[in-house]
């Protein structure tokens, strides 16, 4: 459904932009009036990741007038595969300011508005206050619910994105026209159930493909043009190259956005999300080792079996010597129990110590009461034992 414009025209567009927005005014649905809009708009992105990095690009050349940034994190070499509005020389640098140049470079025309910081309860409402729409480019789930909750609270629209591997999805959230996130996804997945980009890993280019969706999305929005994708799910399968629109409709029960809420507030959304299951944090206690303690055991001999529970790709790309692979999932499953030690200590790993966790569970059950964990994982034996091994 088609929506009324979201902000009013600014006064006049300059000379210098009427040239630089020649090719948007000359298409009669957004002509002056549509680019007025968008010069008087104030965008905030939450994140200048993998997502972030084509929408504040696109939302800069397309002439939003404020960009609002929040970001905490910094620069690391493996970002540069996707999170293109990033560069070599910026690596270790913030990833808000390191955004906020490359927006000034595209566009000087643009105010940038840095918030260099992690976006949380404390702080949500009170950074989303001046702006008209927020685009998530979040990558975790704790995130996206609270994104969604201070947005309906706040009565905000926002466009949502999500990629994974070579999947993708994009919608526009908007309690007072349609469906929130939580109507779609009332529960988080089960701990673990999901892998992050960093554990699965995602098709650089999916990033384009989806943050220029939600930068479509909020152009429409923000000028009125169009049927925005409020009550509809796009789904992109890059590999077979197909969209698939469903439609979303709201929830009467959602804990949120319904009419009987029970979610009025911000909650804890760590403790609702979770990390590991409550099984797995149950296994752990007493039964996690450093990655410096592991070192130990090998140099004195320990009768260990070292199991690496990631997928047989990550074990390619780096892996503590004298590990066998056995992934998570079939020890999980139980196909794979029978190939746990039962004379030898198992001591398992993974890429930061979430899979081996619920791997330990998994065997603690299974009988295997000595088994431990690394704490950190492979990543933490490169921290602490040896840098010289590649991270990814």
């Amino acid at each position: 459904m088609s929506l009324p414009p979201l902000v009013e025209p600014a006064s006049e567009l300059s000379v210098d932009e009427v040239r630089r927005y020649s090719r948007h005014l000359i298409i009669p649905d957004v002509a002056m009036d549509g680019q007025k809009r968008l010069k008087n708009a104030k965008v905030l992105c939450v994140g200048a990741g993998g997502l972030g990095s084509p929408a504040l690009m696109y939302l800069a050349a397309a002439g939003v007038g404020t960009i609002g940034i929040v970001e905490f994190d910094t620069v690391d070499e493996s970002n540069l595969q996707r999170q293109i509005i990033h560069g070599q020389s910026d690596i270790g640098r913030t990833k808000a300011e390191s955004a906020a140049e490359s927006i000034r470079e595209i566009n000087p025309y643009v105010n940038v508005v840095v918030h260099n910081t992690v976006l949380d309860n404390d702080n949500v409402f009170e950074i989303f206050e001046p702006y008209d729409l927020i685009v998530d480019g979040t990558d975790n789930f704790a995130t996206r619910y609270m994104v969604n909750d201070a947005a309906v609270l706040s009565g905000k629209p926002y466009v949502w994105g999500s990629i994974y591997r070579f999947d993708g999805q994009a919608s526009v959230f908007w309690a007072d026209q349609g469906p929130c996130y939580r109507c779609l996804y009332p529960e988080p997945p089960p701990p673990g159930m999901v892998p992050s980009c960093a554990e699965g890993g995602v098709l650089g280019v999916l990033c384009a493909s989806i943050g220029s969706i939600q930068v479509t999305e909020a152009i429409k929005l923000l000028t009125g043009i169009g049927d925005p994708l409020v009550g509809s799910l796009m789904v992109y399968d890059a590999l077979e190259m197909t969209y698939r629109k469903i439609k979303v409709r709201k929830d009467p029960n959602c804990a949120v956005c319904g009419p009987n809420a029970t979610v009025k507030e911000l909650i804890d959304y760590e403790d609702f999300c979770g990390s590991v299951t409550d099984e797995a944090a149950e296994a752990v206690v007493g039964s996690t080792i450093t990655a410096r303690e592991l070192a130990e055991w090998i140099k004195e001999g320990r009768d260990i079996d070292l199991i690496d529970v990631r997928e047989p790709a990550e074990y390619e790309i780096v892996r503590i010597p004298g590990s066998r692979l056995i992934p998570k999932g079939d020890i999980v499953s139980g196909a794979a129990l029978a190939d746990l030690p039962t004379e030898r200590q198992a001591v398992f790993y993974c890429k930061a110590g979430v899979r081996s966790a619920e791997a330990l569970a998994a065997a603690k059950a299974a009988g295997l009461k000595n088994a431990v964990h690394v704490q950190g994982g492979v990543l933490g034996w490169i921290n602490q034992v040896d840098p010289s091994l590649p991270t990814y």
